[in-house]
């Protein structure tokens, strides 16, 4: 807890700004603009661009760098793109990763598409509202170790970028009211530049979306049979996975600051001891608050490209989409052996939401079939999000 307040505090301080800004864009210019940037087609809503962090197109172009640059981990083995990969939908494919230092992280690397778009950033924290906060915690954060630029090796981190001409003019560029001084490229600022990137990371033309765009053939009737069982009573996914970011944890430009919702829960994944509790590696929100009523609180992932995603929950620990919906339907896992058993079906902490159904093999495959078409061939090939180093060989 005082590492997360020293992080955030201190970013705080180097921007010299709240982080409750939230940009509304009534300028029909400016949001136009701001559609140009991010490529972003009319259905999809403008998202909340922080006031204190503009997005332009230089801070793109430098976060894209500094994304795919092993020089911004402490021993240079490993970049943002090591557990976000293109192809991955920005996800890796592991359970959970190893960090630079080869520590073995607890956490299922999550993907990275239309994260713009969530009222709160990474699985369990309830604090993070702007990816300026979030990056911190991945670069600087020493437990664990995932880049390791801890204060003791930032110096020399910032040396590397304060070295090399090509950064030097790509920070110029982006922030071309600071000192020109190579020495005044700075930590704030790579965050900055990473953040804006990240951002435009938007995934919005799946076979889905082109059946919302009125194209009806965009979709099989096995997948809009999957899309109404989806919405359905009996599957009851829309609860948690609504709207157009298939999540519940939702905002965009429009969205008012008093009417944020910020939703975790429990989905009975786990009941260590049968009080609801998880592992001891990773209790969600619990292991922020300390609260015994928060064990087990995750926040709903968005589905865009959840087929290229897995696997799945919190800790990679269910292998396939079908495992996932037997889980739903079973009401929760049960765990038979090992220090983790429990049956999470009858867990005190479980979402009431989580009732479990019956369902077919047939339903099971529909509802598979419709979240495969929320695949966006397009965002996992787009050059705009691809590793600018390899171009230039």
């Amino acid at each position: 807890m005082i590492r997360f307040f020293t992080l955030v505090c201190g970013l705080a301080l180097l921007s010299g700004c709240e982080f409750d800004s939230n940009s509304t864009f009534t300028n029909t210019d400016d949001a136009q603009s701001l559609r140009s940037l991010l490529d972003l087609p009319d259905h999809m809503p403008l998202p909340a661009i922080p006031d204190y962090n503009p997005l332009t197109q230089e801070k793109i172009t430098l976060g894209r760098f500094l994304f795919y640059d092993t020089k911004l981990s402490a021993n240079q083995t490993q970049s943002c793109a090591s557990c976000h990969e293109q192809g991955s939908a920005f996800a890796d494919g592991l359970t959970a990763p190893l960090g630079s230092s080869g520590h073995q992280l607890v956490r299922n690397s999550q993907g990275l598409g239309n994260v713009v778009y969530h009222s709160t950033l990474t699985m369990e924290q309830q604090w993070f509202f702007e990816l300026e906060e979030q990056l911190n915690v991945p670069i600087r954060a020493d437990n664990p170790i995932e880049l390791g630029v801890t204060d003791a090796v930032l110096p020399d981190v910032l040396t590397r970028f304060q070295q090399d001409p090509d950064y030097q003019t790509m920070f110029n560029l982006a922030f071309p009211d600071t000192s020109r001084d190579k020495s005044n490229i700075t930590m704030n600022k790579i965050i900055f530049a990473l953040a804006s990137f990240v951002r435009t990371m938007i995934s919005a033309s799946s076979p889905y979306d082109k059946y919302l765009l009125g194209d009806k053939s965009a979709l099989t009737q096995q997948q809009i049979r999957g899309f109404q069982l989806f919405n359905g009573e009996k599957f009851e996914c829309f609860h948690c996975h609504s709207g157009v970011n298939f999540s519940s944890s939702y905002r965009d430009a429009n969205t008012a600051l008093d009417a944020l919702q910020f939703p975790f829960f429990n989905n009975g994944l786990y009941n260590v001891g049968g009080d609801g509790s998880y592992p001891d590696e990773d209790q969600g929100l619990y292991d922020l608050t300390l609260n015994p009523t928060h064990k087990g609180l995750f926040r709903p992932q968005s589905l865009r490209n959840i087929a290229l995603t897995g696997p799945y929950m919190h800790d990679g620990s269910i292998a396939s989409l079908r495992g996932v919906i037997e889980h739903y339907a079973r009401g929760g896992s049960v765990t038979l052996t090992g220090k983790n058993a429990g049956d999470g079906r009858v867990s005190p902490l479980k979402s009431g939401l989580i009732q479990g159904f019956d369902a077919t093999e047939e339903e099971i495959d529909a509802v598979i079939a419709f979240l495969e078409s929320l695949t966006d061939d397009k965002f996992i090939s787009n050059p705009r999000f691809s590793n600018p180093f390899t171009e230039q060989r």
